[in-house]
């Protein structure tokens, strides 16, 4: 699969010595740190992406990177998609259906309708970057002008200025662009739903017997302690050492993360996580395995005290994360886990939280409940905790629903309707 990587950017100029061509440092141009950059499956780079990057870099100053980082995420996957359907990403023959731009746009529809796909956001927002790539391709010739991208449109956005005056402006709009369109029916954090119990056990014991220890542990981490996938990627070893028991909840233990514990959480929250303490000892096992002690010696001085390390000792990031998951589903399909297709790992976190919610609210009523999950899953807003409030709320009434229909119609489906024939 294609690979979104980080190099140090130095431009180089031609320059001629004589008779011969040579190439010399750019001392007028800009080096880039931490540039990213793609390559295909074969070691190849994508050179139209990468020069697509430099130019969103430079465009910035040189700055910063988080704008191109951005952007080259969403075209990592989409070289990803491109070599999983063996297309070429200028192929544009004349059927439009055909075009391998125009056959991205209804996968990406499809994920964001599937039930744990892509959020509506993450769609909308990664055909923005592929549209604005081939924007970029064309701009400088990298692809033929005479290629039938797609038919762009002009769009008017009316609005009032800061004294009253209407005013409006021209914007160009392509036809493939996907709006940000909310998905049908109730869904949790980042738009998930969260797996049914018998699909966690089946899951559990897969990457038990593949002896994935690793991912195992960040699985159930996930599922048992509702923990997200970076607050889990940066926790340390002191970090369990440190974990400490529940005296009102035993066999629980808690763990400090957020500001001044170096483990990361969304919006910078503090708080404790809730582990049970079978998986803190699981835990504090795996820091001393040999497994874990190798890939510490080839780690660097500020990252071996990380829990999770990478084979080559590296800390984990979104695009070695991701390979994980992807070889994760593949293989989990291939074994016959066909709800592990469009699994996220942020569904072991909506899983823990409406089990924790459902638990909650049985025992001490929805207003206590809702407090308790919010310290718990460390919400920023009590909007996004009463979310699976709703959704425990409404999964009766559907399951009611849907026997009841059953019920109801399955005899005039099943009815031998010859005797109404003339």
């Amino acid at each position: 699969m294609a690979q979104l990587e980080f190099i140090d950017y130095t431009p180089w100029r031609e320059e001629i010595d004589g008779d011969a061509l040579q190439f010399v440092p750019d001392k007028l141009g800009r080096p880039i740190k931490g540039l990213p950059t793609i390559f295909w499956s074969n070691g190849e780079p994508w050179s139209e992406a990468n020069h697509f990057s430099i130019e969103k870099v430079l465009s910035n100053q040189g700055q910063s990177t988080k704008t191109a980082l951005a952007l080259m995420k969403h075209l990592a996957a989409y070289a990803n998609w491109l070599e999983s359907e063996g297309l070429d990403w200028r192929h544009f023959p004349v059927r439009r259906d055909d075009r391998s731009v125009v056959r991205f746009r209804g996968y990406l529809i499809d994920q964001r309708d599937r039930t744990g796909g892509l959020s509506p956001g993450t769609t909308t927002a990664r055909m923005a970057a592929v549209i604005q790539f081939y924007r970029h391709v064309q701009a400088y010739g990298l692809i033929a002008k005479s290629s039938p991208l797609w038919k762009d449109r002009m769009t008017v956005i009316r609005y009032h200025d800061s004294v009253g005056f209407e005013r409006a402006i021209m914007r160009l709009s392509s036809e493939l662009a996907i709006p940000n369109r909310k998905r049908n029916g109730l869904h949790l954090e980042d738009g998930l739903t969260p797996l049914r119990t018998e699909d966690v056990a089946k899951l559990m014991k897969f990457t038990q017997e593949q002896n994935l220890r690793e991912l195992h542990l960040m699985l159930s981490l996930g599922i048992l302690a509702g923990a997200r996938i970076d607050t889990i990627t940066s926790l340390g070893v002191k970090n369990i050492e440190t974990a400490y028991p529940d005296v009102q909840t035993p066999g629980t233990y808690r763990l400090r993360v957020g500001p001044g514990t170096g483990v990361r959480t969304k919006f910078d929250v503090s708080g404790e996580l809730m582990v049970p303490k079978f998986l803190i000892d699981n835990l504090k096992e795996y820091s001393y395995s040999m497994q874990r002690l190798r890939r510490q010696d080839l780690a660097s001085e500020p990252n071996r005290g990380l829990l999770f390390l990478t084979s080559r000792g590296n800390p984990y990031v979104s695009s070695t994360f991701n390979r994980l998951m992807t070889d994760l589903r593949r293989n989990a399909v291939a074994d016959g886990l066909r709800f592990m297709h469009s699994f996220k790992f942020h569904q072991t976190r909506a899983t823990f939280g409406t089990w924790l919610m459902g638990v909650a609210i049985s025992v001490a009523g929805p207003k206590v409940a809702v407090e308790f999950v919010k310290q718990t899953m460390l919400h920023r807003h009590e909007r996004t905790t009463f979310l699976y409030v709703r959704f425990l709320e409404e999964a009766p009434i559907k399951a009611q629903m849907a026997k009841e229909f059953s019920q109801a119609f399955s005899g005039l489906l099943k009815r031998d309707w010859t005797q109404y024939h003339a």
